[in-house]
C-alpha cells in the first residue's frame, strides 16, 4: 500500500541518489531476510527505513555498506547503486571512499581512546593536510559541542548520548556524502534523542549530507525525515512522504496501539497485526 499523495507523480521527485533494486538477502546460503527490497534515497533527502525489530532494517543497511560478508550474509538478487554506479561488490573500504558511510546499531567507539582521537580514526581514509584535518574537526566540535568538552575523555566512559554523537562524528571525518544510520535512538533518553535528531536536520541542511536512517521510534523518525519506508518481514509494506505516514491511521494503529478512536489494547493490535489489513 503506497501514499497516493507522494507518489501520484514521480517525475516531481528528484532522481534518486542511492538506489536499491529488488535485493534479496540470505544468511548462510540458506535464511532469506530481505525479499525484494527496493528504495530510494533523493540527493539532499533524510530517508527514514521504519519497522519493529527484525523486520530487516539493519540488514538493508549492511546490503548497502557491504558489512554483510562479515556475517556470512550475500547480496543474492537485485543491485545497489550509489550516483549511478553499481557499488553492491565494492568493499566497505572503496563504499567509504565513494562518500558512503554507516554508523552501526550499538554506538560503536574504541572505548580505551578518547572522544578525540575516535574521531581522528574517521578520516584514516583521506590524504590531507594537518591544516585541513584540525579544520574537519573544529566542524565535527561545531555540531557536537558536547564532543568538545569531552574530547581528552575516553570514550567507554562517556554516556550513550555521547558515544552516539561520537560514532557520527567519526564518520563526518570521512566527509561523507550519504550516511547509513543505524538505530541512532536506541536505549537513549528522549531528550537526548531530540538533539540528535536535530543535528542530523543540521547536518542535512546545511553539510547537504544525505541519509538514510533505520529506526524504530517512528514518530520521532518521521518529524525529522522526508520521505519513509515501513518494513515487515523483510518486505517493504508501505512506503511515502514523512507527513503523510506520520498522520495515516494504519501506521498511528500499527505502531503505536493508537486510532482515531484511541488506545487499543494489546490484544486489539495484535489481532490487527495478524489481519495486516494494511498490506491488502
Amino acid at each position: 500500500m503506497t501514499i497516493n499523495a507522494a507518489t501520484a507523480d514521480a517525475t516531481s521527485r528528484p532522481a534518486p541518489y542511492l538506489s536499491i533494486n529488488n535485493v534479496e538477502v540470505i544468511y548462510d546460503h540458506v535464511i532469506l531476510v530481505l525479499k525484494g527490497v527496493s528504495l530510494e534515497v533523493p540527493q539532499g533527502s533524510i530517508v527514514a527505513l521504519l519497522g519493529a525489530n527484525g523486520a530487516g532494517k539493519s540488514t538493508t543497511l549492511k546490503s548497502i555498506s557491504n558489512l554483510l560478508r562479515a556475517e556470512r550474509g550475500d547480496v543474492t538478487k537485485g543491485s545497489i547503486e550509489f550516483k549511478g554506479a553499481r557499488v553492491d561488490q565494492m568493499t566497505p573500504n572503496e563504499l567509504v571512499k565513494r562518500g558512503v558511510i554507516q554508523v552501526m546499531e550499538g554506538r560503536h567507539c574504541f572505548g580505551h581512546l578518547t572522544i578525540e582521537e575516535n574521531l581522528l580514526t574517521g578520516a584514516y581514509t583521506r590524504s590531507i593536510s594537518r591544516a585541513e584535518l584540525k579544520d574537519n574537526l573544529e566542524k565535527v566540535y561545531h555540531y557536537f559541542p558536547r564532543l568538545k568538552t569531552r574530547r581528552t575523555s575516553q570514550a567507554g566512559y562517556t554516556s550513550g548520548g555521547e558515544q552516539q554523537m561520537c560514532a557520527i562524528g567519526r564518520a563526518l571525518m570521512a566527509k561523507p556524502e550519504m550516511i547509513l544510520l543505524d538505530e541512532p535512538s536506541m536505549g537513549l533518553a528522549p531528550q537526548i534523542v531530540e538533539e540528535i535528531f536535530e543535528i542530523v536536520k543540521d547536518l542535512n541542511s546545511k553539510e547537504r549530507v544525505s541519509f538514510l536512517l533505520a529506526e524504530q521510534n517512528t514518530m520521532v523518525a518521521l518529524r525529522y525525515a522526508d520521505f519513509g519506508y515501513i518494513m515487515e518481514n523483510g518486505r517493504i509494506v508501505m512506503e511515502g512522504a514523512a507527513k503523510d505516514l506520520a498522520t495515516n491511521e494504519d501506521v498511528k494503529e500499527f505502531y503505536l496501539g493508537l486510532s482515531g478512536e484511541g488506545r487499543k489494547s494489546f490484544r486489539e493490535v495484535k489481532h490487527y497485526r495478524r489481519r495486516k489489513r494494511w498490506l491488502s
